[in-house]
């Protein structure tokens, strides 16, 4: 059965105004064993921003969040937060438990801005996210933000060599934590900065010390916000602080990228088969061929494509078409008008294990008008 609670506190002076009933963010918090996860999540929820967080832990284990800050309430299996925030272990799915918290939310029985969803170690984050997309009754209740990943900077290479899920963490991250760095040289962690940002060139990375990270670092990073992200950094795909400047082939759609040749000696020296790749156009593409590539591609190879997203030039619209996906589930919106002046071009980045790129790159070429 699913815990929930509502602590008990003082009442604030607006007590009589009503629960602002809008979509609540959600944030995935994921990362290998011993990356730091609880860590944050206990600064956080201990930081006086004045936001009370709903924490929903795939378990409680080991890495529970500690006794200090939860008074339980066995009898009725309700776990408090002595900081007015609710938590809750997933004892059936996850779709459940959101419903639930939102239906308690809707009716006034529990109050929380927003939810932080803690995964095990060793979950793929790829299920967690599509949840907020499939159901409807989720979907109309919540707003994704971002998955944040942690990762620990003395053990990530072995984890990363060894363990897949480590790897789908980076691939899907929205966010990228870097902890115990004061633990190995400098060299090392660039080196692991450098992998990392070959597996996923679209996260930024940060590194943090025992949690201590800035709440604003953490929420409303709009990570999964079609429009929010790139009117931000309309150039997020490209990579130029870790790969030098781009040779852009303006015909072929693709130039160097993470898993492309390059010239530094210690790109290659893991193997990883989670990779990315940019695919890029000043050509616009023909709706009806893209929408049909597209929805074929993701068919076969939608369990191996993990996270993608770009900005679109389509034929005959004035405005961006904004894109993304996770595995098989994909989402367009419009985008705003292409500036006076602008270049207009596609720009696409797929993230994935062993995708077949050059079926990618060749097929989005042949849907150009």
């Amino acid at each position: 059965m699913t815990q929930t609670s509502a602590a008990s506190q003082a009442k604030p002076a607006a007590s009589t105004t009503p629960v602002v009933q809008g979509l609540i963010p959600a944030t995935i918090l994921t990362g290998f064993l011993g990356s730091g996860k609880t860590t944050l999540l206990k600064r956080v929820l201990s930081e006086a921003h004045g936001q009370k967080i709903a924490v929903i832990e795939n378990e409680f284990g080991e890495e529970n969040i500690d006794n200090e800050i939860l008074v339980a309430d066995t009898r009725e299996q309700i776990i408090q937060m002595n900081n007015g925030c609710v938590c809750c272990s997933i004892r059936e799915d996850l779709r459940t438990t959101l419903a639930d918290l939102a239906e308690k939310r809707r009716k006034g029985e529990i109050q929380f801005d927003r939810v932080v969803i803690e995964t095990t170690g060793v979950a793929d984050p790829g299920p967690v996210a599509q949840t907020f997309f499939i159901d409807d009754e989720i979907a109309e209740s919540y707003l994704l933000d971002s998955v944040l990943t942690l990762v620990d900077a003395k053990h990530a290479n072995a984890q990363l060599d060894d363990r897949q899920e480590a790897r789908r963490q980076i691939g899907f991250a929205d966010q990228i934590f870097i902890s115990k760095t004061d633990l190995v040289e400098p060299a090392a962690v660039e080196a692991l900065m450098h992998r990392i940002k070959h597996m996923n060139p679209r996260a930024p990375q940060r590194a943090v010390h025992f949690g201590e990270v800035p709440i604003a670092q953490v929420f409303d990073l709009k990570g999964f916000n079609l429009n929010a992200k790139l009117d931000i950094d309309p150039d997020f795909l490209n990579a130029e602080d870790a790969h030098g400047p781009h040779h852009d082939h303006d015909h072929h759609g693709h130039d160097h990228a993470p898993g492309e040749a390059c010239d530094h000696p210690h790109h290659h020296a893991h193997d990883d088969d989670v990779k990315s790749f940019v695919f890029r156009s000043k050509r616009a593409f023909s709706p009806a061929k893209l929408e049909d590539f597209l929805g074929a591609i993701v068919q076969v190879y939608g369990p191996k494509m993990l996270r993608y997203k770009g900005v679109l030039y389509m034929k005959g619209s004035e405005r961006k078409v904004i894109f993304q996906g996770v595995h098989q589930l994909m989402g367009s919106d419009l985008g705003p008008k292409w500036g006076p002046g602008e270049e207009k071009g596609s720009k696409m980045v797929f993230i994935g294990i062993d995708m077949p790129k050059d079926v990618l790159l060749q097929g989005l070429e042949q849907c150009l008008a």
